[in-house]
């Protein structure tokens, strides 16, 4: 990243998180989708959250869109999460025939090992599998060469009157490249309805370039009792070159469930 996009980025960040912290005090809130970074949080014993989304990336002579993006998880006790996350990827390139089909797939469980309550310390591990993708998902481009596993730690706090998560993730390289990722997310509820974020994400594959770095903004809103509107939109910090990413979007509802997915859970 030059000078000039570090100090415009700084600038940026700085004004939003001391415009939240300006705001009145609402509940907490975390990562997890919209954004790239997880957080420690789980459904809760026998609840399902429910993620249902789009996600376009638009890069120099290509574009991504993930229709849909489906996100399950399920709560076992008050720590623990089990997930399965899978795209169904369509991508278009210059002088390129469209592709599309199932990208890869990430089971995975979470267990937050600390829990401090409302405000203090949490802390998980969220080890997931990449699976491998299909011969002509990865012939496509749309899909890698697995399996590889994601070994994330994430962490959250309130401090003041804003709440940060932050995640630390190392792919092994079995199947597949060295890969790291690190993410932030900071921000508020301003309404009990609606909640503003903003994260700085990095995702890096050792040895080669371009390193992606992203910067975002985001909102949670309340539509009804286990419905929540997830919405984000940002771009690279790279400039225009070759794989660094000139938008990226996401724009999905949230669907919370208790009693084993048969009544909606209660704000």
């Amino acid at each position: 990243m030059s000078a000039g996009a570090f100090r415009s980025t700084t600038l940026v960040v700085t004004v939003c998180l001391l415009a939240a912290a300006l705001l009145p005090r609402g509940a907490r809130g975390d990562a997890g989708p919209p954004y790239l970074t997880n957080d420690p949080g789980t459904p809760g014993n026998d609840n399902w959250e429910i993620n249902l989304a789009s996600m376009q990336t638009i890069e120099r002579g290509q574009a991504s869109y993930q229709l849909p993006q489906i996100d399950l998880n399920f709560g076992i006790g008050e720590r623990i999460q089990l997930t399965y996350e899978i795209p169904y990827v369509v991508q278009s390139r210059t002088d390129e025939p469209q592709a599309s089909g199932w990208g890869n797939a990430y089971p995975g469980l979470k267990w937050r090992f600390l829990d401090q309550g409302e405000g203090g310390w949490q802390a998980s591990i969220f080890p997931q599998l990449e699976s491998a993708g299909s011969a002509t998902a990865r012939g496509a481009g749309i899909a890698v060469a697995g399996p590889r596993l994601l070994l994330p730690l994430e962490v959250a706090k309130a401090i003041g009157p804003l709440n940060f998560d932050f995640e630390a993730g190392y792919y092994l390289p079995w199947h597949g490249p060295e890969e790291r990722i690190l993410g932030l997310v900071a921000g508020r509820p301003v309404t009990p309805r609606l909640e503003l974020d903003a994260e700085i994400y990095n995702d890096h594959v050792m040895g080669t370039s371009p390193n992606v770095t992203t910067l975002d903004f985001g909102a949670r809103y309340k539509l009804h009792r286990g419905f929540i509107l997830l919405f984000m939109a940002g771009r690279g910090l790279g400039g225009n070159s070759n794989g660094q990413v000139q938008f990226l979007g996401y724009l999905g509802v949230q669907i919370l469930l208790s009693n084993y997915g048969r009544t909606l859970t209660a704000d």
